[in-house]
């Protein structure tokens, strides 16, 4: 019997400019310095052998970013 040959869906065409100004938009430029005591560390060194993460950064700036938008969305502004 023959395989069949997938087929690759074509979604639409994106202009490479606007690409280029999208990579461009989530490109990070602001550094931030956070300071852990032992504790903090250990507990962080902790979680992340746990669920065998390797990359920290990507931990801390979902975690932040988790929180600021959950507090932004329990207290958006109301007209009344």
């Amino acid at each position: 019997m023959a395989a069949k040959k997938s087929k690759k869906k074509k979604g639409p065409v994106i202009s490479p400019d606007f690409m280029d100004k999208q990579r461009e938009a989530l490109k990070r430029t602001h550094r931030q310095v956070i300071y852990f005591n032992e504790k903090e560390m250990a507990a962080i060194n902790e979680y992340c052998r746990q669920f065998k993460i390797s990359a920290k950064s990507v931990l801390y700036r979902k975690a932040i970013m988790e929180r600021v938008l959950e507090g932004l969305d329990e207290n958006h502004p109301t007209l009344f």
